[in-house]
C-alpha cells in the first residue's frame, strides 16, 4: 500500500515515515500543501495522511481541490484542531476521517484499516491468487501449477499493480510512478527489465498469464484461459 504523507512538522514526518515504512508501507512524504496536492494529483496512492494546518496551502483546500478533480483517495485529516465544528467542516469537505493530535501511532493504523475498508493490515498476511497462480507477499513467493519461485520486492510491487487491474491497460507512467514513486529520475528501461523478469517468472511457474505490451501505451496483464 502506498500512503502519501503531508505533514509539515519534520520530527513528526519523520517518525511516522519510519513506523509506516517499518508496517510494510510505502511512504511518499512532503511538507506544504502545495507539494501535497502535487503528489495528490498523480492519483498514484492507496490514501492520504493530511495535516490540516500546512504552509503555502492549509489541507482543507487541498481537499477541496481534489476532490473538485475527481480524485477520490480516501483521506484522513490530521490536526490539532478537534472542536466539533472543526471535525464536521473537515469531513463535509471530502475527508473519510479525522485524526487529533496528539495520537497513538496504534490509532492511525487501526484508522487507516477503517477508511480502506480492507481486511487487517496491521500484521499484513498478504495472499493474492489471480487465474492459476498466487503470490504470498509476506515471503515474497509466486506459485504457479508446475512449481513456486522468489520474487525481489520490486518484481513483487510491479505484480501487485497488475493484479489490481487484471485486463487492464496500465501505462508507462502509471506503472513508473505506482512502483517508483513520483521523486525518481529511474529510466523507462528498469520497467521493461522488470517486466521481463515477471514474464521469466510466469513462464518458469507454469502459469497461462501473459503481460501483454500495448505499443505506445504501455502493458496489460492478460488473465484469460486458454
Amino acid at each position: 500500500m502506498r500512503i502519501l504523507l503531508a505533514e509539515d512538522d519534520q520530527n513528526l514526518n519523520r517518525t511516522l515515515t519510519e513506523q509506516l515504512s517499518e508496517r510494510g508501507f510505502l511512504v511518499d512524504s512532503c511538507f506544504d500543501g502545495e507539494e501535497a496536492l502535487y503528489y495528490a494529483s498523480q492519483n498514484i496512492h492507496d490514501i492520504i495522511l493530511l495535516d490540516r494546518m500546512l504552509p503555502y496551502l492549509e489541507g482543507t483546500k487541498v481537499i477541496t481541490k481534489l476532490r473538485k478533480e475527481q480524485i477520490h483517495i480516501p483521506i484522513i485529516l490530521i490536526t490539532a484542531l478537534g472542536t466539533l465544528q472543526d471535525k464536521v467542516t473537515g469531513l463535509n469537505l471530502g475527508a473519510d476521517d479525522y485524526l487529533v493530535k496528539p495520537f497513538a501511532f496504534e490509532e492511525l493504523l487501526a484508522r487507516i484499516q477503517c477508511v480502506t475498508r480492507r481486511p487487517p493490515i496491521l500484521h499484513m498476511v498478504k495472499k493474492r491468487t489471480v487465474m492459476d497462480v498466487s503470490y504470498d507477499e509476506e515471503n515474497n513467493l509466486l506459485t504457479g501449477p508446475l512449481k513456486s519461485c522468489s520474487l525481489s520486492k520490486r518484481e513483487g510491487a510491479l505484480l501487485n499493480v497488475f493484479f489490481q487491474n487484471p485486463n487492464q491497460v496500465l501505462s508507462r507512467t502509471t506503472l513508473l510512478l505506482k512502483i517508483w514513486g513520483p521523486d525518481s529520475d529511474v529510466e523507462e528501461g528498469n520497467l521493461d527489465n522488470y517486466i521481463y523478469f515477471l514474464r521469466r517468472r510466469f513462464k518458469n511457474i507454469g502459469s497461462q498469464i501473459e503481460l501483454k505490451t500495448v505499443r505506445g501505451i504501455g502493458y496489460c496483464m492478460r488473465c484469460e484461459e486458454k
